[in-house]
């Protein structure tokens, strides 16, 4: 028994042996591999580097050539300017030279959107890249774009888009202001092709206007995206001609800075406010010219038509990278009613009012108000036979309420009565003699703006 618990012991103990030689050998043999792998690597790196030192080296002074390596500079935003940029124009407002003296209100809103045109000839949006509330004379005036083309002249340029191709014909969104007041319209494709444009709508309240031409001279369309699904942050770029069509399909590139901003509109033969309108505020760079051009998002898609930009704050301040843009769902809305029936149909109430805080304390006083009625819409006057008139309201009443939304001012009012659609039964609550009252009003009269 004791010796072959012995030889036992020995067998053991040079299996032992043996598997301690073998780890050894392994990490040895692992060792070595890895000497041997940092030192191919580094000697493969000092070559590399001994390479592009000489390449860079090499040759005479005054021999440096191009790389013949192409790089790969493509972007996303690229690819959706390239989408886009065959469909983008220029707009040009044409007119007759006597009527390119009468720019009275052209500079009346130049300092604060930066698109003062003092110079009748100026390549740049033909007002103030706001919205223009001059009203629908000029789609009369510009429908059989009439007149000898030797008395026009260039009034203005602005941009636009061709957004569709239906029955033979091509349509074109743009800006009400880029073509208010024309004689006759012309358009000028990516490719510098000029093309006479026929003027179908405007609209002076959202700022809109849609222009045709021959279908069988469209060299492309776009399409619009669903301006509720953008969010602050999302790159934009926008494309069109500032300052005229020597810088036509220009793209500058941006973010979306805010998605429901909310602005005053204006009329611009009174100056008074007339609504308000919810915009696109974007960063991108706009400038005279650029209005009715298209902002767009990285998918090639339209979220809004430029509008105007905001060079200045009401203090004098000086801005830079504000711009407007009009959302592409209220775009889409407004263009089909324009194409459908060449104008937009609005509800009115058939009244005139004023913002209460611009009446005088004397005035105020035979209102009748409570001291904590301050803001409101002062009916100055009612026409006969409106639907205002027929439910009880009158001359000195004050409107503080249409429907679901406060009115604090004309602006209020008028945006809370387009946000409902003719047909529609709204409430309306009011002050009369001091009593707040509550009236039902069916809006069945239509308007034109």
């Amino acid at each position: 028994m004791d010796n072959k618990h012995k030889t036992d012991s020995r067998v053991e103990e040079k299996k032992r042996s043996s598997n301690d030689h073998s780890v050894l050998k392994m990490a040895i043999v692992a060792f070595v591999s890895a000497m041997l792998g940092v030192g191919i690597a580094f000697a493969g790196f000092s070559y590399f580097g001994n390479r592009v030192a000489d390449t860079a080296s090499s040759g005479s002074p005054g021999t440096t050539q191009v790389s013949d390596s192409k790089a790969n500079t493509s972007s996303t935003m690229s690819g959706a300017y390239k989408k886009v940029s065959n469909s983008v124009v220029s707009v040009v407002n044409l007119q007759r030279q006597s009527k390119s003296s009468d720019g009275d209100l052209s500079s009346i809103f130049g300092d604060l959107f930066g698109d003062s045109n003092s110079d009748s000839n100026s390549n740049s949006d033909s007002t103030d890249g706001s919205t223009d509330n001059s009203g629908d004379s000029s789609t009369d005036s510009n429908s059989d774009n009439s007149g000898s083309s030797s008395n026009l002249q260039e009034y203005s340029e602005g941009s636009g888009v061709i957004y569709a191709k239906q029955n033979g014909k091509g349509y074109i969104v743009t800006n009400n202001h880029v073509v208010s007041g024309s004689d006759s319209l012309e358009v000028i494709l990516a490719d510098g092709t000029k093309l006479s444009a026929k003027l179908v709508g405007t609209d002076s309240t959202t700022d809109l206007a849609v222009l045709e031409i021959a279908g069988d001279k469209v060299p492309a369309t776009s399409n619009f995206g669903n301006s509720d699904n953008i969010s602050p942050g999302d790159p934009v770029i926008a494309i069109g001609s500032p300052l005229g069509s020597q810088y036509a399909t220009t793209v500058t590139q941006g973010i979306i800075s805010a998605t429901n901003r909310t602005i005053e509109t204006q009329d611009q033969n009174t100056g008074q406010a007339n609504g308000e309108a919810t915009v696109i505020q974007t960063d991108a760079a706009i400038n005279p010219g650029n209005s009715g051009g298209p902002l767009v998002n990285s998918a090639g898609q339209i979220i809004g038509i430029n509008s105007m930009k905001l060079a200045s704050s009401t203090d004098g301040t000086s801005v830079e990278g504000i711009g407007f843009a009009i959302p592409s769902n209220e775009v889409v809305k407004i263009i089909n009613q324009l194409v459908k029936n060449g104008k937009v149909e609005r509800p009115s109430l058939g009244i005139k009012v004023v913002d209460l805080d611009q009446i005088t304390d004397d005035s105020q006083s035979n209102l009748k108000l409570p001291s904590k009625v301050t803001k409101g819409a002062v009916v100055y006057s009612t026409t006969s036979g409106s639907v205002a008139k027929k439910a009880g309201i009158s001359k000195n009443d004050v409107i503080v309420k249409l429907g679901d939304k406060k009115i604090s001012s004309v602006a209020d009012l008028h945006s809370a009565l387009y946000s409902h659609s003719v047909g529609e039964t709204v409430s309306v609550q009011y002050y009369h003699n001091g009593k707040l009252e509550t009236s039902k009003v069916h809006l069945t009269k239509k308007t034109s703006d």
